[in-house]
């Protein structure tokens, strides 16, 4: 483990990865309060997880069937935001982009 690095050498791949990685996090928030408070909540943190959530919330329900409940669709949105992380990994490791440990 003697191999370290300055996070700032390889922000091409931090900064999008933490900003995925909050929406990600800030989504399964707003899943996990819906079951708390109503749609309609004047609550400050839920119009917050609302109003940071609703573009991702917007692109997945466009592609997601009408039928399927608000909470469904936010899950979906979490799951494709996962695996938009992983796909990042995988990119930034096939282009060699990222640190290897020996």
């Amino acid at each position: 483990m003697g191999a370290t690095y300055p996070i700032l050498a390889f922000w091409y791949f931090h900064l999008p990865n933490f900003v995925l990685a909050a929406l990600m996090y800030t989504l399964l928030g707003r899943v996990l309060l819906g079951l708390i408070v109503g749609p309609d909540s004047q609550n400050y943190i839920w119009r917050f997880f609302c109003r940071i959530t609703d573009p991702v919330v917007a692109l997945v329900a466009a592609v997601t069937p009408k039928a399927a409940a608000p909470v469904i669709v936010w899950l979906f949105g979490v799951v494709w935001l996962f695996w938009l992380r992983v796909g990042l990994l995988y990119l930034f490791l096939a282009l060699g982009a990222l640190p290897r440990t020996n």
